[in-house]
């Protein structure tokens, strides 16, 4: 196994530059320049043991070592320190808010092992749902807004609910590498708080549901091992990937740490790293638009970003993005997103998962519910850029015949689906691998618009395009094939299957004796007539699956 120390060095630079980054200097200027700042000093101490050699900027993003070199990290081998390490370190930095329903900007009642009066005093309802929200790593010491917006949600959606938030920040405002060796004894203030309360009369830890975001997710890992008892669930917020990422089970979030536990991985494989951890940690994990670029994130553009200090933004919208998918779950409950279970991110890009048989599709978020014998199950699914995230997904198969030798194509293809309550935009259906000629393809589609009962779809052969290049690619084969090849395709019907209702429908060209289609055309599709059959059809219907 390796880790990334430059990784780690990558994450500590990313929120600083949002609070200003070094001027443009050279590498040595840089060095000394962020030796100075309390911000980069993590980004300076990596880069220290790597001998103060200016090439580590430039490896920053690409250098791991082996793990007999993490001392380097300036943490044990084992990555993590023993509980024993800092209880009574932990004991003062470890803070529990609960939050009443008068605001969540309001502090509430401090609670505190073996006090009780906070409990009285503040009407804690022992009997009903608790919540405990666990913050991550943090630069600025302080508590971010996505948090008050997360206790808000939670108090609207369950208004008898306890809601309490684990505040560490004077052991999360530190180097990372410091923070997590601290996520341990957090996580023991957490079970040793919960061991308490289990004292009390109507208290259970079935209710009990700790959210933990980046760090906090394995601070609420370690709170479910250390527990006496079982606790009812646990959400990881897109848990933090660095010093975590592949390591044994009692070492990070796992299933056996609470009854359910269910991921949301919103930032992996970006820049070839990953903040967020990659591999499936609970019973579900649920990768949304493949768990790396989320809409509305404007990661296409982050190496520009990087030279206006706007990375960290970019950085904290893939990252947080969790938190707001698991807020939208709340407060949007006439508009729930629905996950499907895939085996990779590549499979759900064709469309091939969208079936809900034997519970392979899931809510996401607090509508997530536990499924039986279920363990490391991955799931997918499309998002929009914003609240209500909620995308309406299509499954569309297509066999394309050729009559004719057309060669190697590399088609470019748009949909338009009308409904009974609207129409959609024009959507490009995305060509994972090359077009299979004279067998049937699948793609997947989704639409931000509820468009009711689907009508009719209009198929679109996008036409040749005069880029230079394509100029050139059109002369070669030209001069290598004199007698070019027709470029047409042939279409009878195409197969939709909605994600959502999970209703299947075929759509048959408008015209049986023009089913033909080659670029700059398009063709329309109708909703099949029951029992009608295609003109020249050898074979009866196949339903797919």
């Amino acid at each position: 196994m390796r880790r990334s120390i430059p990784l780690l060095c990558l994450w500590s630079a990313c929120y600083c530059l949002a609070a200003g980054s070094p001027a443009a200097l050279g590498a040595e200027e840089q060095l000394e320049g962020w030796r100075k700042s309390r911000c980069l000093g993590s980004v300076y101490d990596c880069l220290k043991e790597d001998g103060g050699d200016s090439a580590c900027l430039v490896a920053i993003m690409d250098v791991a070592v082996p793990l007999d070199q993490t001392h380097l990290l300036g943490s044990p081998a084992g990555g993590l320190r023993t509980a024993k390490d800092g209880p009574a370190a932990a004991k003062a930095a470890v803070r529990f808010h609960f939050r009443t329903s008068k605001g969540p900007e309001r502090e509430g009642c401090y609670l505190s092992v073996g006090h009780s009066q906070p409990l009285e005093d503040c009407s804690f309802n022992m009997t009903a749902k608790t919540f405990f929200i666990i913050h991550g790593w943090t630069m600025s010491g302080m508590l971010e807004n996505w948090l008050h917006k997360l206790v808000s949600a939670l108090q609207m959606r369950e208004r008898d609910a306890n809601v309490v938030v684990v505040d560490w920040l004077p052991l999360a405002h530190q180097l990372y590498t410091d923070a997590v060796n601290s996520t341990r004894v957090v996580g023991l203030s957490v079970a040793k708080m919960l061991d308490w309360l289990q004292g009390k009369d109507g208290f259970s830890l079935g209710n009990v549901h700790l959210i933990g975001y980046s760090l906090g997710a394995h601070v609420a890992g370690f709170a479910g091992n250390f527990v006496k008892g079982t606790v009812g669930r646990i959400t990881g917020l897109d848990p933090a990937g660095p010093m975590f990422e592949g390591v044994d089970i009692h070492r990070r979030l796992s299933p056996d740490d609470a009854d359910f536990v269910d991921v949301l991985h919103t930032y992996t494989r970006s820049f070839g790293i990953s903040i967020g951890i990659q591999m499936p940690v609970g019973h579900i994990d649920i990768y949304p638009n493949g768990g790396d670029f989320q809409p509305g994130c404007g990661l296409n553009d982050v190496l520009g970003s990087i030279a206006y200090g706007t990375i960290a933004e970019v950085v904290k919208c893939e990252h947080e993005r969790a938190v707001h998918l698991f807020v939208d779950s709340l407060v949007n409950q006439d508009k729930p997103s629905f996950a499907f279970q895939c085996t990779d991110s590549n499979r759900f890009k064709k469309g091939i998962c969208l079936s809900c048989r034997k519970n392979r599709c899931n809510g996401i978020g607090y509508n997530a519910k536990k499924t039986r014998n279920k363990r490391n199950t991955k799931m997918y699914l499309k998002t929009r850029a914003g609240m209500p995230f909620r995308v309406y997904h299509y499954q569309m198969k297509i066999h394309f015949f050729s009559y004719k030798s057309v060669g190697a194509i590399e088609p470019t293809f748009y949909v338009t689906l009308y409904g009974t309550n609207a129409e959609s935009q024009v959507l490009s259906l995305e060509i994972v691998e090359q077009i299979g000629l004279n067998a049937t393809n699948t793609f997947l589609v989704y639409t931000e618009e509820d468009l009711g009962d689907l009508l009719k779809i209009k198929l679109t052969w996008e036409g040749t395009s005069r880029s230079w290049y394509d100029l050139w690619r059109e002369f070669r084969s030209y001069l290598s094939q004199p007698h070019r090849p027709e470029r047409e395709l042939s279409i009878r019907r195409i197969r939709v299957k909605s994600g959502e209702t999970q209703r299947r429908l075929t759509f048959c060209v408008e015209d049986p004796e023009k089913t033909s289609i080659a670029p700059g055309q398009e063709l329309w599709f109708y909703k099949c007539r029951d029992g009608w059959r295609m003109k020249n059809e050898t074979s009866p219907t196949v339903e797919l699956s």
